[in-house]
């Protein structure tokens, strides 16, 4: 895969040509982000959809259940990088401004997973909606997550 020397992001013809896979897979070499803080691992990529597993090891409130800011960190890293993915990122940057999710099941050992799909893309801003799910495919959390666009100054 072919990434963009300074974000290390996919280029829309790799977005084109690699399986979903694939484009997650080059995108879990980021390393200083929360996400790979966190051990969140992607599993699929595309425009429109992303999954991702992260483990509750390490993840845990004081109480032993994972901590709802890391489901949330979780459904922001998949709409952050969703994002990304729509675009140019010679001109532009995709950032998080709103988070927000229900946490409806603790979780205390194992992996969650997270699906997020895009649910509104405008010029502007990209809304996105991520599931949460313990290894019994049980929903845990359900996020919602908006980034705005915004023009990349340094580009």
């Amino acid at each position: 895969m072919t990434l963009h020397p300074d974000l290390r992001l996919p280029t829309p013809d790799d977005l084109d040509r690699l399986s979903p896979e694939e484009i997650a897979a080059g995108l879990n070499g980021l390393t200083g982000t929360l996400g790979s803080h966190l051990g969140i691992e992607l599993i699929t990529a595309t425009r429109e959809r992303l999954t991702a597993r992260m483990p509750v090891e390490g993840n845990r409130q004081p109480a032993g259940r994972l901590h709802g800011g890391a489901s949330l960190a979780l459904a922001e890293e998949l709409a952050s990088v969703g994002t990304w993915l729509n675009l140019d990122v010679r001109r532009q940057v995709g950032v998080g401004v709103d988070v927000n999710g229900t946490h409806v099941r603790g979780v205390t050992d194992g992996f969650v997973t997270a699906e997020a799909e895009l649910v509104y893309r405008g010029r502007s801003v990209m809304v996105w909606t991520v599931e949460v799910r313990d290894e019994r495919g049980r929903t845990t959390t359900v996020a919602r997550c908006t980034c705005n666009v915004i023009s990349n100054a340094g580009g």
